[in-house]
């Protein structure tokens, strides 16, 4: 409501900010409420910068090498790879220098390997990890010991889910378009005595030590994209913050989980219960590979319910259910009864 009410008149100011000058007073305002919203939100230390760029998570599969994997002469990076985003990002990483690939090779993304079977290098540049993977639903629920080796995380799918101790990474970035706003802005939280890294061959957008210097205004950024981000940083806020979200997001997966597990093997969740993630629950229906007829109808009849978008990742199939921030406890118990009711009716055709 407040966006539309904005649309065409900003806080009085008698233009959009889809028309405002990035460089004005009002968008500085915008920005820099942001940053220090995102700031509070995670207790973030004075010694890392904040910045707002474009080109997504894609954009920083590339930014990530480009800026760090120079940090020492070897051009050596460990790539923790437990699903199809972390894997991308150490392929484009190997456009940059070495990869060393720490999380040994699983035939499909269904679990994250106990940390004494990783292959850590002491002389890489930095580590690298995907906190969660939305198409196999595999989340992180530990932050990985690195030693003296910086930690760079993925966090585009859980971020501002739950509270984070920043400071154990060197470098964190998420694409907003799944807790912190729409499409177009990706967040960059990285320490400062990292700045000035960058490749020779580095593109000037995204070398974070020149965007750390213009306040992300070197080039026009997604200005509206970033006010929508001030907005639902301050809605977060004002509902109880990262611990308030961390409870509510654990609620709404449990009520999930808890079907699929009494379900007697009706819905199959493949990713090993250490690390299910609470924003990506992916399961079949009727069997482990999925029965079609069934999983169609099941998404056919939850769509005549206001149930929509619960088609499972196109790499993946079956189904997928997303329960970021921005869904409610009442939304997820309405699946959950849509979930038993279809047990109830459909069980028996799995065994006849």
């Amino acid at each position: 409501m407040q966006v539309q009410e904005e649309l065409q008149n900003y806080s009085g100011t008698g233009v959009s900010v889809l028309e405002m000058s990035h460089r004005s007073s009002n968008f500085s305002n915008i920005i820099n409420t942001t940053i220090s919203l995102l700031r509070e939100l995670l207790n973030i230390p004075e010694n890392y910068k904040i910045l707002f760029l474009q080109g997504g998570g894609s954009g920083q599969f590339s930014a990530v090498p480009l800026n760090l994997i120079g940090l020492k002469k070897d051009r050596c990076a460990d790539y923790i790879v437990t699903g199809i985003f972390s894997a991308r990002a150490a392929k484009e990483a190997q456009k940059y220098g070495k990869v060393n690939m720490v999380h040994p090779q699983l035939d499909t993304y269904t679990s994250i390997l106990d940390s004494s079977t990783w292959s850590l290098n002491p002389s890489a540049s930095y580590v690298y990890y995907c906190s969660n993977e939305t198409a196999h639903g595999v989340e992180f629920n530990f932050i990985p010991d690195t030693k003296d080796v910086i930690l760079v995380s993925d966090m585009s799918s859980n971020f501002l889910s739950r509270p984070i101790d920043v400071s154990k990474f060197g470098l964190i970035f998420a694409g907003a378009q799944k807790n912190i706003g729409c499409a177009g802005v990706t967040v960059v939280i990285v320490r400062e005595d990292l700045l000035g890294k960058a490749l020779r061959e580095c593109p000037i957008i995204l070398d974070y030590k020149v965007q750390a210097e213009n306040n992300s205004l070197y080039n026009t950024p997604s200005c509206f994209s970033i006010y929508i981000t001030k907005l639902i940083l301050e809605w977060n806020k004002n509902n109880g913050g990262v611990v308030a979200m961390e409870i509510l997001n654990q609620q709404k997966s449990s009520l999930i989980y808890d079907i699929i597990d009494i379900s007697n093997g009706f819905y199959f969740c493949p990713t090993d219960v250490m690390c299910r993630s609470r924003m990506n629950v992916p399961f079949r229906i009727g069997k482990k590979e999925g029965d079609e007829s069934l999983e169609k109808l099941f998404l056919d009849g939850a769509s005549k319910l206001g149930l929509i978008m619960l088609n499972g990742h196109r790499s993946v199939g079956g189904i997928r259910v997303s329960l970021y921030n921005a869904v409610t406890l009442e939304d997820t118990q309405a699946l959950s009864a849509y979930m038993k009711d279809f047990l109830k009716r459909h069980f028996n055709d799995i065994n006849n």
